[in-house]
């Protein structure tokens, strides 16, 4: 457990994409940078998906021109945008993107009700994005949804997650990020999942992310961790969910994830105060408090000891 572990943040795309107010350009590459200026130098800043289908993610090719600057003054500094398909990465790379990231659903309700085709289309939509990006030297992370649970088809089998890892894998994506996006996975179930995926490929290119829905994050997280895993994907203050789960709270929020990983003695490299300031920003903008357990008490700390 005394090994680094990488956090990568999630809430300016997968945090805003589900969220109901949006967000202007502006707005999101303030918090980008404030993110950045708290310690957590690898963001995914947007997707470049249809501005119908998810209007929260209009103009990201603006949002990754306008962090560009930062790279020159944060050393390791990383921006990814999410690509669905050809026209997407097209757009994606017009506006400099030097790491994108492709998903597909583990499960076929899933994948159909989200994107609309097959578990084997969606792969076929990618494959050429792959090889584009290859050739263009452009870094390719994978996602791979509903790992420990799906709204439609139930439980899945560690073995289709790992098949379906594999497949992303010998593609030529350099990371496998596995998520829980309805929330539903205890850490027995996220053991034996990763279990199965790290028996296919290294463990030291795999990424938990795990949505709160029913509270088990964490715990989920921690299960993960004991199994090798060193990446976590978080949200500043909770942000996000799923339209596919009633109820769900989002990904898990990076304040509680470094509250965890530094009680524990791991050094994560973020600054606490400035990611708490950068979630409260979000969240006003949003006109809702955070979902953070660790940023509402602290939020509620401080309101304690400036007598407010």
């Amino acid at each position: 457990m005394s090994d680094q572990i990488h956090i990568v943040e999630m809430g300016p795309r997968d945090g805003l994409q589900n969220e109901k107010t949006p967000v202007s350009v502006e707005a999101r590459i303030a918090f980008v940078e404030a993110l950045v200026a708290a310690g957590l130098n690898t963001v995914e800043v947007g997707a470049f998906v249809s501005p119908k289908a998810i209007p929260q993610m209009a103009s990201s090719d603006q949002v990754l021109r306008g962090v560009s600057q930062i790279k020159d003054r944060v050393k390791g500094a990383e921006f990814h945008v999410l690509v669905p398909n050809e026209k997407g990465y097209d757009a994606a790379r017009a506006a400099g993107a030097q790491v994108v990231s492709v998903f597909a659903a583990a499960s076929e309700g899933f994948s159909r009700a989200n994107i609309n085709c097959s578990i084997a289309e969606s792969i076929e939509r990618f494959k050429p994005v792959l090889a584009r990006a290859k050739a263009d030297g452009v870094k390719v992370r994978g996602y791979v949804s509903c790992v420990l649970g799906c709204p439609f088809d139930g439980e899945i089998k560690p073995k289709a997650v790992a098949d379906l890892a594999m497949t992303l894998w010998d593609l030529g994506c350099y990371e496998i990020s596995l998520g829980d996006t309805i929330g539903v996975g205890t850490p027995l179930k996220a053991k034996e999942m990763l279990r199965a995926v790290g028996a296919e490929l290294p463990v030291a290119n795999l990424a938990m992310h795990f949505h709160d829905t029913y509270g088990q994050a964490l715990a989920n997280l921690y299960a993960g961790m004991e199994e090798g895993v060193r990446v976590i994907d978080s949200a500043a203050g909770g942000l996000g969910g799923c339209p596919y789960a009633p109820g769900a709270t989002g990904n898990v929020a990076t304040e509680d994830v470094v509250y965890m990983l530094e009680g524990m003695g791991v050094k994560t490299g973020v600054d606490m105060e400035k990611l708490l300031a950068a979630t409260n920003e979000v969240a006003g903008l949003l006109g809702r408090p955070p979902v953070s357990r660790v940023a509402s008490a602290l939020n509620a700390k401080r309101k304690r000891l400036s007598g407010a």
